[in-house]
């Protein structure tokens, strides 16, 4: 206050503000950064978004919002952009081939592809058609009605026809439908490029509001507007349900400062219901009535309320894959450090049709039903019915890591050190070259990770905490799930299988960890089958209630249906046979893959002869290369090509 001034004006308060700072076009940002993520401000709607107009059909989704009636019928879509570049060559006829995987139509066929003229659309045309193109669409249409509108294939050309409209050009497009879910829906693919041959950009709004409002438009035209009843016995059924619902969406958008004032629902067309919706969720633990009439609803309600619904996916999906037979069920979590699974397949299918993620239903040797989520990459025709398969968490470091922490001095590791070593040791378990062969190849793929350095030839400096940070390697590079496929057969047709089978395995082993129930006690009785044939067959003996296991059992069973295919492949082929020993490098083109009952093996033809070695998913993309590759017993690491380079275990 300026001195001098007037009796009057003591009381006033007179800022006098000071130099402003600049404080920099980052400050600002990082305002406005926390603003939106806090939700301050008014929320965008669907054509205010950043480039929500970009591309066609922004106008044709601002009409369609504008006609949208509040009683319309209701459809849920589901959209993936695919950048074909990143997703790989085989994307598309894998995709294709998962939707019209069997039992998915309407009398439990195959699905069978469609477009907007044929019944019975050519699908390698299709993909051949879309080849090079950037990028691709995915979509699931799903109405809510999708019973009542019985043709679903006349339904999705027309909405099809409708996006030309909407978009201005003809589309190229597939599509699928499926009636094995609660939802029959239909799968769509739909190529990136328009009619003059340019990269089809469509709008975001028209993607996230304009398609599906066309879709609901149709569908009530077919089946006229949802009367005041269907909406309200729907309503009805969501205030119970333990899934994400349009009452909490309406929950969450009436709140103010986080607190829901039940004043402000008085004159709601759906207070009753909302209310009720409110008591259901404040027994599930996600709401509570801070004051009478006020109620706060948790931060993570949607997630929660989303995870129960998934989780109730899962079981349904149990229980239909298990029909009467009485099971405890389980879900078969990634790095919850529990013990390994091992059961048959005995149901499998999408968990997410949109991503091709798989899953499997699993009848474990602990007499539990497992639901188990396929990582990423997965094929699930890799895992028939009936096989059997282990599943594990990448929770414990690999022992080739500890054994390279525990050989190095200093923190560096030397192959020659290690060969010295090996060498004299009096128990081999396998030859000492080979022994540090396996130890290099695993350091090179994490020099190639950063995590090691190569100093010079055979001399590598290695961290102290190699063990863990190799588990997070692998863990990143695989997921935290590894899931291995023990054999491809039934243990009905084990029984009498000549080869080495996973049952002559649970034979040496003791049969150790199975239960009275399920799929434990099937084993059981399948291994004293087992048993009584490999008796008939002099490879075991009866002793009392006790069965003796002839001596290297695995060991001749492999190599009695190696014979008998080795035989098969010479008839056909007029090449000779060469039998592999341990240690030894066979060397050869990789002509095709075997699967026997004592495994999957690679034939490598020398052009004379040709051997059938231990096979491994890597080579797979080497069909007709050159390979070579070392056997030691039942394993074998691979070198590609001829020349000397990189090996794998």
């Amino acid at each position: 206050m300026s001195k001098g001034s007037h009796p009057d004006d003591e009381s006033r308060f007179r800022p006098q503000p000071g130099k402003p700072q600049q404080r920099g076009q980052a400050f600002v940002n990082q305002v406005l950064r926390q603003s939106n993520k806090a939700g301050i401000g008014k929320p965008r709607k669907a054509g205010q978004q950043p480039g929500a107009r970009l591309g066609r059909g922004h106008v044709a989704a601002r009409f369609s919002r504008q006609q949208q009636s509040a009683n319309a019928r209701r459809v849920t879509i589901k959209t993936r952009l695919v950048n074909l570049r990143q997703a790989g060559k085989r994307s598309t006829l894998s995709h294709l081939r998962y939707i019209e995987r069997d039992g998915v139509s309407r009398e439990g066929e195959p699905g069978k592809a469609y477009g907007p003229l044929s019944d019975q659309a050519d699908v390698e045309a299709f993909e051949a058609r879309g080849r090079e193109d950037r990028h691709q669409f995915r979509f699931i249409v799903s109405p809510e009605d999708a019973e009542q509108l019985d043709d679903l294939r006349s339904y999705t050309r027309h909405l099809m026809s409708r996006m030309e409209a909407d978009l201005g050009t003809r589309l190229d497009w597939v599509a699928v439908d499926h009636w094995n879910t609660d939802n029959p829906h239909t799968h769509i693919v739909l190529r990136g490029k328009d009619d003059t041959g340019k990269d089809l950009v469509i709008a975001r709004d028209y993607i996230a509001e304009g398609m599906r409002n066309r879709a609901a438009e149709l569908a009530t035209e077919w089946l006229g507007p949802r009367s005041e009843l269907e909406i309200q016995r729907s309503l009805q059924r969501e205030v119970q349900q333990e899934r994400w619902t349009s009452l909490d969406r309406t929950l969450l958008r009436e709140r103010e400062a986080g607190v829901l004032h039940v004043k402000t629902l008085a004159h709601h067309p759906r207070r009753q219901l909302l209310i009720g919706r409110l008591q259901h969720l404040q027994r599930l633990g996600l709401a509570r009535e801070s004051q009478p009439g006020q109620w706060v609803m948790r931060d993570d309600t949607e997630a929660t309320l989303r995870a129960l619904g998934e989780r109730g996916d899962i079981l349904r999906t149990l229980q239909r894959a298990m029909g009467s037979t009485r099971r405890e069920f389980a879900v078969f979590e990634p790095g919850g450090g529990g013990p390994v699974l091992i059961g048959q397949v005995v149901a499998k299918g999408l968990a997410d049709e949109l991503h091709d993620r798989g899953y499997l239903v699993v009848d474990g040797l602990d007499g539990k039903a497992h639901y188990l989520a396929l990582p990423a990459g997965s094929e699930l025709a890799d895992y028939p019915i009936g096989a059997v398969v282990e599943a594990r968490t990448m929770s414990e470091p690999r022992a080739v890591d500890r054994s390279l922490v525990a050989l190095a001095v200093e923190g560096v590791y030397r192959t020659d050190h290690h060969l010295i070593l090996a060498t004299s040791r009096s128990v081999q378990p396998e030859p000492p070259e080979a022994q540090v062969e396996r130890h290099v190849r695993r350091l090179e793929a994490l020099r190639r990770a950063g995590i090691v350095e190569r100093l010079e030839e055979g001399v590598w400096r290695v961290p102290a905490d190699l063990p863990e940070r190799g588990r997070q390697h692998d863990a990143q590079r695989r997921g935290d799930l590894v899931i291995e496929l023990r054999t491809p057969l039934s243990v009905e047709r084990q029984v009498r299988a000549i080869g080495a089978t996973w049952l002559d395995q649970q034979l040496i082993g003791g049969n150790q960890g199975l239960a009275d129930a399920g799929f434990g006690r099937q084993v059981r009785e399948t291994l004293r089958q087992r048993a009584d044939v490999l008796v008939e067959q002099g490879l075991a003996e009866r002793q009392g209630q006790r069965v003796v296991l002839a001596r290297n059992l695995l060991g001749t069973l492999r190599e009695r249906e190696l014979s008998v295919t080795a035989q098969e492949i010479a008839a056909q082929t007029g090449l000779q046979y060469r039998p592999t020993a341990d240690g030894e490098r066979v060397r050869g083109i990789y002509r095709r893959a075997v699967q026997l009952a004592s495994g999957r093996f690679a034939m490598l033809d020398d052009g004379v002869g040709f051997s059938l070695v231990p096979w491994k998913p890597v080579i797979e993309p080497r069909l007709g290369q050159h390979l070579s590759a070392r056997v030691q017993g039942n394993s074998v690491s691979w070198q590609l090509g001829r020349q000397r380079g990189p090996a794998i275990d």
